[in-house]
């Protein structure tokens, strides 16, 4: 893909969605007096990537929460793949399909990349403690498979260079790809990203969109996108949800969300 992530086309041909990967229907999140989240209605179409906007303190990190369970909401509920969140432990999510990245990179340092990566596959193993401990032959099937698994992801990630070095010896750049890589390992159906160009240059803003781009298409992967940076989320999505105090502001392509009134008021600060 030539396409830099600021450009629109970059997201190639906005499709009809299919169905509602994602719901989130009227969620209200409070944490004693102050209200995080206020009634929020969305969904995120399969085979979308749905960028999630607003300045700090809109409430799209406590959404992302809500969706990996670490937070519980007062109202509504969300659904994934028509099935409620709400009973499932934090530690279901990623078996269902939800894969996801954070602020903060937690990757083991002194592990290898290649380590790091098939790390993200637990959820899909089958194998118990003592399969593992008895070594039995399916556990070492797994095990191939899972190696096979993470050194495809490695190349898709153009991280073949670095597979075999250590993840704390690498730029911080490198070391958020390692990080897409490892969700990757999950199999989800939906991957949330979490800030991903927060610290990165021009150059790998770009190269980010590109790769979004890319497990969007290639991978077949939905993705729901937190970012502060405009000009990355408006090009590859193709649909942006708008909040701002834990509330939805507007909804739509990214054009129709960067010319709504309320929009240019609270966010950019200025008039259409």
């Amino acid at each position: 893909m030539n396409h830099s992530a600021s450009d629109p086309a970059a997201a190639g041909t906005r499709r009809e969605p299919a169905s509602a990967l994602l719901a989130v229907h009227d969620v209200s999140v409070r944490f004693g007096n102050i209200v995080a989240l206020d009634g929020i209605s969305f969904e995120a179409p399969a085979g979308y990537v749905t960028g999630l906007i607003g300045p700090n303190g809109a409430g799209k990190t406590t959404l992302f929460n809500c969706l990996s369970r670490l937070y519980a909401w007062q109202t509504g509920d969300i659904e994934f793949n028509g099935r409620s969140l709400l009973p499932l432990p934090p530690h279901r999510i990623a078996g269902l399909g939800i894969g996801r990245t954070f602020q903060n990179l937690a990757l083991f340092d002194s592990m290898t990349v290649l380590e790091n990566v098939k790390i993200g596959g637990h959820c899909t193993s089958t194998s118990g403690f003592l399969s593992n401990a008895l070594r039995l032959p399916y556990v070492r099937r797994e095990e191939l498979d899972a190696g096979r698994k993470a050194s495809e992801l490695i190349g898709f990630l153009e991280l073949d260079a670095v597979a075999h070095l250590p993840a704390g010896q690498l730029p911080f750049g490198t070391r958020k790809r390692v990080e897409l890589a490892r969700a990757l390992m999950g199999d989800p159906q939906l991957l949330l990203l979490d800030e991903p160009a927060a610290g990165l240059n021009h150059e790998e803003v770009d190269a980010l969109g590109r790769i979004i781009l890319s497990i969007r298409t290639d991978l077949g992967v939905s993705i729901l996108l937190v970012e502060h940076h405009m000009g990355l989320v408006m090009g590859v999505s193709d649909k942006v949800v708008a909040l701002n105090f834990g509330r939805k502001l507007a909804e739509g392509t990214p054009k129709e969300v960067q010319q709504h009134p309320d929009v240019i008021s609270a966010y950019l600060g200025g008039r259409p």
